[in-house]
């Protein structure tokens, strides 16, 4: 499609900026909600939700620029890009590291439990991821898919292909599909100035779509654990575990990423576009055995009684008929109730 929004003299407004930023939008205001079930400082999360956006951005994009270093610093590559987030290209897990560290800073600073606070801010996530694929998709040339003949394979249309009529001119720009670059039909990963073959538009895994669906997932499993438990941490892991499974298992194995550790790798015109395993994949692996052991952890921990806001206490509005609290004459049925503090005497 066409990256940019919309364009305000020399502001451009980015498709994939806007979506995130939506996603985030609408995962806070979940997040709220949340908070005020579970009695948590909801100024606190807002003030905290500021610092943890701007950790998880810095977080995701210098582990995605360390995990692609040729994009930058390789040939024909420019450092300087590795500063333009607007145009693509996180990692979710950096992310997530990021995140934990601000929330870590923050929790300790106001003597905050910080799990229940990610908790209630993991909707976030999973619209975010949602936001944040559609903008890759958007901008053409992020997280791409390799070279498929499986049936599920998406050419990318010509450049200038009129797609949707007037209505996707107005959406999307007249400079529709030129993003995508193309991809080299000689092999994965191959910079288009080295491709020694034809440079093809397709077909390949349209993974973007992939990790669209992947978000939706996130979102529901975040609605799910934070219904189904409120024990500090819980719906927090859960998302790490589930994000780093699917995404390794249905995303990555698909990605025209490099290959860290080449087990398999299967990639062309006539070939499924799977490869094993990337940066991505082992990180995964590490991420869902730590969730794994941090939920055998939150297992053994109580609930969380949620904590109701109490309004201050002030002069009655009902003035001097206000009736006085009525004392209850009911003797406590439990030992418990009945046991005075050592040292005190019964009055007769």
């Amino acid at each position: 499609m066409d990256p940019i929004f919309i364009q305000l003299g020399p502001l451009a407004v980015r498709w994939y900026g806007l979506l995130i930023a939506l996603g985030v939008f609408g995962g806070a205001v979940i997040a709220l909600r949340q908070a005020e079930r579970r009695g948590l400082d909801p100024e606190k999360l807002l003030d905290m939700a500021v610092w943890l956006v701007l950790a998880g951005i810095i977080g995701a994009r210098l582990v995605f620029v360390l995990t692609s270093p040729a994009s930058f610093f390789g040939p024909n590559g420019n450092p300087v890009d590795a500063f333009k987030v607007w145009q693509g290209g996180i990692s979710i897990h950096g992310g997530v590291i990021g995140i934990v560290v601000a929330s870590w800073l923050y929790a300790r600073a106001y003597k905050l439990n910080m799990w229940s606070y990610l908790d209630v801010m993991t909707p976030i996530a999973g619209l975010g991821i949602i936001g944040g694929r559609i903008g890759n998709f958007m901008n053409g040339t992020d997280t791409g898919g390799r070279l498929t003949d499986w049936g599920i394979g998406f050419t990318w249309p010509a450049p200038g292909t009129e797609t949707l009529g007037a209505f996707g001119k107005f959406i999307f720009g007249s400079n529709l599909w030129n993003a995508f670059p193309g991809v080299c039909s000689d092999g994965s990963y191959i910079p288009l100035y080295q491709c020694a073959g034809d440079i093809v538009r397709g077909p390949v895994h349209l993974t973007q779509f992939y990790g669209a669906l992947i978000g939706v997932a996130v979102l529901f499993i975040s609605l799910w654990a934070l219904k189904r438990s409120s024990k500090p941490g819980f719906a927090f892991w859960q998302l790490v575990l589930w994000y780093s499974l699917l995404r390794s298992l249905f995303e990555e194995p698909f990605r025209d990423n490099p290959l860290a550790w080449n087990v398999y790798l299967a990639d062309g015109l006539d070939q499924p576009g799977v490869g094993l395993f990337t940066v991505t994949q082992l990180a995964s692996v590490v991420l869902i055995i730590v969730a794994v052991w941090m939920l055998a952890r939150v297992h053994r921990l109580p609930d969380a009684a949620a904590v109701p806001v109490i309004a201050p206490r002030g002069p009655s509005h009902s003035g001097a008929h206000a009736k006085p609290p009525v004392k209850s004459k009911a003797k406590s049925a439990t030992p418990t109730a009945a046991k005075r503090a050592p040292g005190s005497r019964r009055r007769k």
